[in-house]
């Protein structure tokens, strides 16, 4: 395999992650490197499409990080951008960066990978849409992992509209509607918020409990604010974070929904304040697991059967790359058997760009690993001799620590993983800064919650 800065080197895509990768690679000394990107502009998911069979975000959405903590490293949001910036500021952002940094010069826009194949030389074959084939010695895939829904399946038929996720847009299709929202994730309580605003009815229906975390704890960000607890042991701050969340929201029980079974570290968070708030104004109405569908009418594991018009499933998406033979590459439903979830143990000049799930947000991660990718390339940087070994040992983390599902299969810790990465780059990630208040306060906070929550006269 072809190291150094002598070589040639391909990028599948331009959103976020695509972007901070050739950037990195710009910056290592690579001259020769190439963007294929199927849009016409910078920024993926985050170009807003009505368009229900483009991949894109919807008409009202707005990041669920904090602003602190979304940016690239060395090129801070504007300072007059909110603490959750809106999908257009998000969009400029982007488009800024890249043209700061020069990658949209080496961008080749309106251009789909359609196939890919690793070559004798360890390099790449890319076939593009047109029918053009290119040859790299390497191939960073930034593709994303929010375009292939996966769709729920239930015993019976529902007669009325069924969609994922994907195809909601804006909220108009739904007016004066029953509508039922699937699933406890970020998208799904955005979207049960977003259509109880013109809807006639809408629920909500879990099959298992989540943390709905507000945006503001406090008064600050709750990404802002764990970072504040991060010296602590995780453990610990799995304690903190819960008496926090229960002292905030009063827990699930207050709003009709089920406790959840897992930590609140276990899995990304569910950030939503407007949620809670509706389901006390009787806007949003819980309801549990769905056992089955017949007519217009949707049987839940309560009993308790409802007739909707529309039902959304907010359920997820498939981990995909398509321009990969599955028999060669398919990371579906399974284990991601991936070095710090980047670099491949058998294909050596493969390197995946932003295929995680953090506690937080993805842009400063791939960010992150685009350096780590570069280094190796240009030969600053070698892996692991029992890299293996590594593998495994994380995918056996991963499988202990969060939940276990296939979404979380790519789940990282925000900060663990950041200063992973970072002592594969600089040799020795710093330490976090202590706060002597912080403990004094978890303690007072454990106190403030055992007394809320100790049986009445004792």
């Amino acid at each position: 395999m072809k190291r150094g800065k002598d070589v040639r080197v391909c990028v599948i895509g331009a959103g976020p992650s695509g972007i901070t990768a050739a950037k990195h690679l710009l910056q290592a000394g690579i001259q020769n490197v190439v963007v294929y990107e199927r849009n016409n502009q910078v920024g993926g998911n985050w170009i807003y499409s009505p368009d229900p069979s483009y991949s894109s975000v919807y008409e009202t959405t707005h990041i669920i990080s904090s602003k602190k903590l979304s940016q690239y490293h060395d090129f801070p949001m504007p300072a007059d951008y909110p603490d959750y910036p809106s999908h257009q500021q998000l969009l400029k952002y982007f488009q800024d960066y890249a043209t700061h940094f020069g990658v949209d010069k080496v961008i080749q826009f309106n251009t789909e990978v359609k196939k890919v194949v690793k070559t004798a030389d360890d390099g790449w074959d890319i076939t593009l849409h047109d029918g053009r084939v290119e040859h790299f010695d390497h191939l960073l895939v930034a593709n994303g992992h929010h375009s292939d829904p996966k769709m729920p399946t239930y015993p019976g038929n529902f007669e009325g509209e069924f969609i994922h996720a994907h195809d909601f847009k804006h909220n108009r299709p739904f007016k004066d509607k029953r509508v039922l929202v699937i699933g406890g994730g970020n998208s799904a309580c955005d979207i049960a918020v977003e259509t109880s605003r013109v809807s006639k009815f809408t629920a909500i229906s879990w099959r298992r409990g989540y943390h709905i975390v507000p945006k503001f704890v406090f008064g600050l960000p709750p990404d802002v604010m764990n970072e504040i607890f991060i010296f602590l042991p995780f453990k610990v701050r799995e304690v903190t974070n819960t008496i926090t969340w229960w002292l905030v929201t009063g827990g699930n029980a207050r709003y009709g929904l089920p406790k959840p079974k897992h930590s609140i570290l276990s899995s990304h968070p569910t950030v939503n304040s407007e949620l809670l708030y509706y389901i006390r104004h009787g806007r949003i109405h819980p309801r549990p697991d769905i056992a089955r569908l017949e007519g217009k009418c949707v049987y839940f594991a309560d009993g308790r059967a409802e007739e909707y018009d529309v039902i959304v499933a907010a359920t997820g998406y498939k981990i995909t790359t398509p321009f990969f033979d599955p028999d060669f590459l398919d990371f579906a439903d399974a284990d991601v058997p991936l070095f710090l979830r980047v670099f491949h143990p058998n294909h050596r000049s493969l390197y995946f760009i932003g295929l995680v799930q953090p506690q937080g947000c993805i842009w400063p991660l791939a960010d992150t690993q685009s350096e780590l990718v570069a280094k190796y390339i240009v030969g600053n940087y070698d892996l692991p001799v029992n890299l293996t070994e590594r593998i495994q040992e994380e995918i056996d983390y991963i499988n202990r620590t969060f939940v276990n599902e296939g979404r979380h299969k790519v789940e990282v810790s925000y900060h663990e993983y950041l200063g992973a990465l970072r002592r594969e780059v600089d040799g020795e990630a710093p330490k976090p800064k202590s706060n002597p208040y912080v403990l004094p306060m978890a303690l007072a906070g454990a106190y403030v919650a055992y007394r809320a929550l100790r049986p009445r006269g004792k």
